[in-house]
Order: C-alpha cells, then structure tokens, then sequence
C-alpha cells in the first residue's frame, strides 16, 4: 500500500518511475494535495485529470510496483552511505526550489547541506592549460571567500574546478548525470572521494542509471538552478557548458564568461555569450561586484592559514606547486628544463604549475624565459 510508505520514501518512488519528467511530476503534487502518498495512491482518472498525465504515465504510477525495487534501492543507498533529500527537507538547495522543474529529490553522497551560497564553474572537457589554470584559480578563491563552487565532476574545467575549491579546505558540490553509484569519467573516483567527504556529490537519478543526452541536460539545469551565478571558462559554441548557461539566462541566474584567444574553438562560446550579454569575466572581484552583497549576507570566508614555516613556502600550495616552488629557495633563476629536471615533472605538469604560481605571484617570469620567485 502506497499509504504505507513514509513521505521521503514515496518521494523516492516517484522520483524513480520511467517516462515522467519532473514538471509533470511536480503538477501531480500541486494538484493532489502537496503529499507523494496521495500520487501514488490515486486512481488512473484523477491522475489523467492533470495536464500533462496520459494513459502511460498514469500505468505506471499505479503499478510503481512492477517498475521500482523499493527495498533493493533502500539497500543500496545504505551501503553506499547515501540519502535522499527532497523539497521539505533544509538541506535540499534553497534556489533549486524555484526553477521551473526543480527535481522532487536528490541523491546525496556526503553531508554538506547547502548553507552557504553556491557559485557554478563549468567549461569544455577539451581545454588548455590556460583554461585550468583559471577554473582551478576562481574555484580556490570563490572558495576561499565563502561560497561552495559547483560543478559537473567532468573532464577539464569541472575538474580544475573542484580541485581549486578543495585545495583551500572549501566547499565543493559534484552534480552528476549517471546514478550516483556510476563515477563517470572513471579516472575522477579519488576526486568523488574527495568531494563526498569535504562537499557533497548530487544526482537526482536512481541507482545504476547510465549517462546520455537527455541525463546530462537535466544535470545541467541543476548545476545552474542551485548557483547564485554561473561561470563559462572555456567553451566552445555547442558545448555543455553553453546548454547550462542557457539555462542559466531562463532561471535568472547571473552568468560570467572568461575570454580567451581568438583563434581558439574552446574560446568561441565565452565570447558568444559575452556579446550576447554576459559579464565579462577578469577577476573575482567581477563576481563579488555583480553580486553586490551587503556585508551581513555575504558568506564567511575561510580563515587563512599561516605560513608554513618549516617548509619555508606559503600555506595552501598544492604538491607539485610546493615541489616547484622548492627550487626557487636562496634566490635561484631557473630554467623550465632546469625545473623539469629537478622535480621530474610531465613537461605539461610544470607548464601547469608555473602558470598557478605566476598566478598566485609567487614566482615571474624573465624576459630570457627563465623564472624567478617574487621579492
């Protein structure tokens, strides 16, 4: 009996039954009295009374039986160490609530609830190096500030993302097109680890559902529909990323995109968007501006550390930064072969990581090539 399953877990049920989106989700709780019990406990008349409800939904609503596993999924998710929060619960992010076709739920690996503001970054999987620099540079300083900077967990630029809000000790929040239990790309699973124990990971899929298309898009209304503002790194004209600032725009969510070269396809969609009235995306300050908190509603930024004096190197460097930065003790001028020779690093490992260091004016670069850390 449908009568006999708590709220949260009839929520579930209908979170996981084919062939329903979660618009006509959401007008079958308006008009049947706000509670998932009475959805599913209602007969196939009433149901079809509702726009949108036809003879294929309404079937499967009434044999969500022969559709969902109840008890398996409830097996699963305790294994794996995941809820499921939904509209009524605190947790659940305050601005995903207002979109048009918000999810009636989410899956939740981690704990982190959704207190703080949350800022997208998102971008081409195809990148340069330039491109993850920068995502890695604005997620640790949109952390570091306060907020919790949301992303897709993908290749490229929602990668360096993530890594750059978890490389200060901030908050960070994967959402995720697959099932929860699906890591996709494969060679992110210690990046989900991470991010389950400091943030959270997101979907709003049951177990064992695969990626495609139309799972991606939805992820991507999420992704936009929780964020205070979204922030285009790189992109090319028909990447995900511009499907989520689309998005974005229909939500009334503030959208910022990075400029880039010209003659570069991954630059294309950013500065699309900027001539179709984007802010134009220098620094966080381009952010904060746009935003315009008032003091008393901005989100507490992380503390500083101290400087690590044992080291003798700035706090909050990352391994291969600190192993660089290492190099340049006593006053040394080095060459980037000189460098690749000392700490072994991939020829695009040290690229990579100059660049963060010259970014976080650590070291600079000489006119003859060579770098040099700052005075």
């Amino acid at each position: 009996m449908s009568s006999e399953l708590t709220e949260r877990q009839a929520f579930l049920v209908l979170n996981a039954l084919p062939n329903i989106g979660p618009i006509t989700l959401n007008r079958l709780l308006g008009e049947l009295g706000d509670d998932p019990r009475l959805v599913l406990a209602a007969d196939k008349r009433r149901l079809e009374s509702v726009k949108g409800v036809g003879p294929v939904i309404s079937a499967s609503i009434g044999a969500w039986r022969e559709h969902f596993d109840f008890a398996r999924e409830e097996e699963r998710m305790a294994k794996a160490a995941t809820d499921f929060i939904t509209t009524r619960d605190p947790a659940y992010p305050r601005l995903l609530k207002e979109i048009n076709d918000p999810p009636i739920g989410l899956y939740r690996k981690g704990r982190y609830d959704f207190s703080q503001p949350n800022i997208a970054i998102i971008g081409s999987r195809r990148t340069t190096l330039y491109g993850l620099a920068m995502a890695k540079k604005f997620g640790a300083e949109l952390a570091r500030l306060g907020f919790c900077v949301t992303s897709g967990l993908a290749r490229g630029i929602d990668t360096a993302a993530h890594e750059g809000a978890l490389s200060v000790g901030g908050k960070t929040a994967a959402v995720l097109g697959t099932g929860i239990d699906i890591i996709y790309p494969p060679e992110n699973l210690a990046l989900y680890r991470q991010i389950e124990a400091e943030g959270a990971v997101l979907s709003e899929f049951p177990f064992g559902r695969r990626a495609d298309r139309q799972s991606f898009a939805m992820r991507n209304r999420i992704v936009a529909g929780m964020s205070e503002a979204v922030v285009v790194i790189e992109s090319d004209v028909d990447g995900g990323a511009m499907i989520t600032a689309r998005f974005a725009g229909e939500q009334g969510r503030l959208i910022f995109a990075m400029p880039g070269r010209i003659d570069q396809n991954t630059s294309a969609g950013c500065h699309q968007l900027i001539r179709d009235g984007a802010t134009l995306l220098t620094s966080v300050d381009d952010i904060l501006n746009e935003l315009n908190y008032l003091d008393g509603l901005r989100p507490a930024a992380i503390a500083e550390k101290p400087a690590d004096v044992a080291a003798g190197r700035p706090a909050n460097l990352t391994a291969d930064e600190a192993k660089v930065f290492e190099c340049f003790r006593g006053g040394a001028i080095l060459s980037p072969d000189t460098l690749s020779g000392l700490t072994e690093l991939s020829a695009a490992q040290l690229s990579a990581t100059l660049m963060m260091l010259e970014l976080k004016r650590l070291i600079a670069k000489r006119t003859d090539g060579a770098f040099e850390a700052r005075g």
